[in-house]
């Protein structure tokens, strides 16, 4: 009962905090004043990449990088479905139940984030503007679903493992990552200070917790040699490279190269459909090991 409780409030604490944010980001956010660099007025914005007019009755809506978004929603909506799915067999079992948490604030974040960075970016940043704005609400929504998301794995990674003080470690130290984040972008979006709302300070704040549990995983495979602990292992080395990937291919200047020759594929192609291939893998480890995943009568009490 005390455990349950633990949970109960664990989950609380995380909608309060949740809220509270969005409430200030909303409403005191000065996203506004980050403009789009280089510089853009709203008829300069598809110059350099693809846009295609969308006619629905009497309205016409601009399509960015239509290519992307197809790339972005799909990644979107597989990562939902799947986690709902995962909280629809999950059925008191923990370990799933958090993988299908962090499934639905990954999908959710990708929809938001190709709705923003792709699809209706003219839309959200330029349209009505002087001068184009480099980010948008979604957008910070996107980021803090994301920590959201891997902070979920990491609560997984706790109900999995064997009860003892590191889980309730592990899991208060999920609750302050994902504290000290928001706070983090509250002060970005307020300021505002760029690097604070970035996508590449996100990934700098998350890779000590992939690192942890990609780490945990091996170790207690070669401790125990449990399947589950080696495809998790695969999972988080496979996130990691295709990151690696995504940031080679944007250094490289790859996509400014296609681009000159109207081959529109850029880096976030790279990565959503790397991410949409993780996706299938985690979709195969989790469903092939639930039933064989040991969990102690503590933890079925949490």
């Amino acid at each position: 009962m005390k455990n349950f409780s633990f949970k109960k409030r664990l989950g609380y604490i995380y909608a309060s905090i949740f809220i509270v944010i969005l409430t200030i980001i909303i409403f005191f956010n000065q996203l506004d004043r980050i403009l789009y660099i280089p510089i853009k007025t709203p008829e300069m914005w598809c110059e350099g990449q693809p846009c295609i007019e969308l006619d629905f009755f009497s309205f016409t809506i601009l399509l960015v990088q239509p290519t992307s978004t197809f790339f972005v929603y799909l990644l979107g909506f597989i990562t939902l479905l799947l986690g709902v799915y995962f909280l629809r067999i999950s059925k008191g079992n923990k370990f799933v139940f958090w993988w299908g948490i962090a499934l639905l604030l990954w999908g959710i974040g990708a929809i938001f984030a190709g709705t923003s960075y792709q699809a209706f970016s003219y839309v959200i940043k330029c349209a009505g503007k002087g001068f184009c704005v480099w980010t948008s609400l979604l957008e910070i929504l996107y980021l803090l679903l994301s920590v959201g998301s891997v902070n979920a794995m990491l609560l997984a990674q706790a109900n999995l493992d064997e009860k003892n003080k590191w889980t309730r470690i592990i899991k208060t130290y999920a609750l302050i990552n994902f504290l000290i984040y928001e706070v983090v972008v509250v002060i970005g979006a307020i300021i505002p200070i760029q690097f604070m709302i970035s996508f590449e300070l996100m990934i700098l704040f998350l890779a000590p917790t992939i690192l942890f549990l990609l780490i945990s995983n091996m170790r207690n495979y070669f401790e125990h040699r449990r399947r589950i602990n080696l495809s998790l292992s695969i999972i988080y080395v496979s996130l990691i490279l295709i990151i690696g990937l995504y940031f080679l291919y944007f250094m490289l200047g790859i996509t400014d190269v296609l681009w000159e020759h109207q081959i529109w594929f850029s880096e976030n192609d790279v990565l959503h459909i790397g991410l949409s291939l993780w996706m299938s893998y985690i979709y195969i480890t989790i469903r092939k090991n639930k039933k064989n995943i040991e969990i102690s009568k503590e933890l079925e009490a949490l």
